[in-house]
């Protein structure tokens, strides 16, 4: 069985999946239920300052968004940071850190954006003994329009301002959690990295509403015939984190910037995915919420096994897919595939046809008994057909080799050529 063992930024975990900052990780009772079912660490439900703590409201905290099969597919939170004191919180972290010290204890923070703020909290959760920090410039409901979470993250000079003030007050690491409600997420990563951080996190959920209800006319969740904008997360927010993780893993400023991954983690293989595009290791929430904490078993022995067949290390994983990404321009468009619906698996169901003849490139012709054949001369490889159909590997796509014929453009496939170089580029032609 592969060794599992993660060291991300200095802190050393039996396996590479925390649980994230959130409902699951907001008191002991959860945390040690958690560190007992297997994960190898948690970041702490967000702390605040001394005083009165924030309140949340006592009605609905979650709309949704289900598919077809009732699969819960994102979550809209509009909950808060902890609603409990500060002085609880710490007393329960220096407990369980105590009882599991080989488990990862990250403590999420959030306290007003100047000096002394974040240069007296520091201090004291420290003394809980817990790994490092998790600066929360993520939030984006509640606690922004206070001048916090993601008030700070859409701010590159704040978010390298707090930083530092973090690291100039203690020794442990630290990482900065972003929001993806930015249109760049480079410019809060190089600023987190420019005031010091060790590693950052993300994503951060998306400002959203999920849902309107139709016969009170108020978004869900509704509090008292009222509803607002909240935190979306779960597996349909994946994609885009999973573009913001390679984008800073791919960065040359930030490319050895260690990153968190998070966003719709569900399943051993999603995690697999977010390490292969450069993230140390990933944090989990919506899936816990939804199938309880024991599924990280699943996500463990899956790893282990994937990591076992492909003969490779945890370490060897992280950022192997990195040099893949490259931007669209850079693409070969002398590469030519062709559709191909292998007879024996289809079932007739003509939404191959459906599709391509309705919205596509009218490539898949029916015949009268309801049999459906590619036409090489129109398909452009779109793949929709593929993403379309019901039965996995029914249809596939074919690559033509070097010097075959594609008979769509009467031409046969040439040597890679780019964007760059093509000769409908009037950049490329200038630049002749």
């Amino acid at each position: 069985m592969a060794d599992l063992t993660s060291t991300f930024c200095g802190i050393t975990s039996p396996n590479p999946f925390w649980l994230a900052s959130a409902p699951p990780t907001d008191k002991e009772y959860n945390v040690r239920r958690a560190f007992e079912a297997g994960w190898g660490g948690v970041v702490w439900k967000t702390l605040g300052e001394e005083g009165p703590p924030v309140v949340n409201v006592n009605g609905p905290r979650y709309g949704a968004i289900h598919g077809a099969d009732r699969r819960l597919l994102g979550l809209n939170n509009i909950e808060l940071i902890t609603d409990r004191p500060l002085e609880v919180n710490l007393e329960e972290m220096t407990r369980v850190k105590k009882d599991y010290p080989d488990r990862a204890l990250i403590a999420s923070v959030m306290v007003p954006c100047d000096a002394d703020s974040w240069k007296n909290i520091i201090p004291r959760i420290a003394e809980t003994g817990c790994d490092g920090f998790e600066l929360n410039f993520g939030c984006p409901h509640g606690m922004a329009e206070r001048g916090m979470g993601s008030a700070v993250g859409q701010v590159p000079e704040y978010i390298e301002m707090v930083t530092r003030w973090c690291k100039e007050t203690t020794d442990l690491p630290v990482i900065v959690k972003l929001t993806p409600n930015i249109t760049n997420v480079l410019y809060p990563a190089e600023a987190a990295l420019r005031g010091g951080a060790d590693a950052v996190s993300l994503i951060n959920t998306i400002n959203s509403i999920t849902s309107v209800n139709l016969d009170a006319f108020s978004p869900e969740p509704m509090i008292d015939g009222k509803g607002t904008h909240g935190g979306y997360c779960g597996p349909a927010v994946k994609p885009i984190a999973m573009n913001m993780v390679a984008e800073i893993a791919r960065n040359p400023a930030t490319a050895k910037l260690p990153i968190s991954g998070i966003g719709g983690v569900t399943t051993w293989r999603d995690a697999a995915e977010f390490m292969a595009l450069g993230a140390g290791n990933v944090q989990v929430c919506t899936a816990a919420m939804t199938y309880g904490f024991k599924i990280v078993e699943e996500m463990i022995s899956g790893l282990s096994q994937y990591l076992d067949e492909k003969e490779m290390a945890l370490s060897d994983l992280v950022g192997k897919a990195t040099p893949n990404v490259t931007d669209w321009q850079y693409l070969n468009l002398n590469h030519v595939t062709k559709a191909v619906i292998n007879q024996d698996d289809c079932i007739n169901c003509g939404r191959c046809y459906a599709a391509c003849e309705d919205t596509s490139h009218q490539a898949i012709e029916m015949s009268p008994d309801r049999t459906f054949t590619v036409k090489d001369d129109e398909c452009v490889a779109c793949n929709l057909c593929v993403n379309v159909c019901p039965i996995e590997g029914c249809i596939t796509m074919k690559t033509l080799e070097k010097g075959e014929m594609d008979e769509r453009t009467g031409k046969p496939v040439g040597d890679y050529a780019n964007w760059t170089t093509h000769p409908n580029n009037v950049a490329a032609v200038s630049a002749e």
